[in-house]
């Protein structure tokens, strides 16, 4: 997915969470693809350092990173680095949490008899 080592991690039913993520790895001398998505994204940096790429604005992202891409930036990721950059990222948009309400909704009554 987008050029980089990656395991879609989906909510589970326990969770019903409005969101979605993967594990990603990026590894040394490699770049993610750019692109741009419709809803929110977060990506949390968890291992290593990289550059993060947004909108042409190159910035050091590092283990203990948050940072949030808005709908629309044109983003990715690139390693200039020796090791591998792991981060998890999750991304949003009306429609999951349009879903994430009606299950709420749906089983609301359930945990309440």
């Amino acid at each position: 997915m987008y050029g980089l080592d990656s395991e879609r991690l989906l909510p589970w039913p326990a969770l019903n969470a409005p969101f979605e993520g993967a594990w990603c790895v990026l590894r040394p001398g490699e770049a993610s693809d750019p692109h741009a998505h419709h809803g929110n994204e977060i990506f949390i940096a968890m291992s290593g350092r990289a550059a993060l790429v947004v909108d042409g604005a190159r910035r050091e992202f590092v283990a203990g990173d948050i940072a949030h891409l808005p709908p629309g930036s044109m983003h990715n990721v690139v390693n200039d680095e020796a090791d591998d950059f792991e981060y998890y990222g999750i991304w949003w948009d009306v429609d999951m949490s349009a879903r994430f309400v009606a299950r709420h909704h749906e089983e609301a009554p359930k945990l309440t008899r």
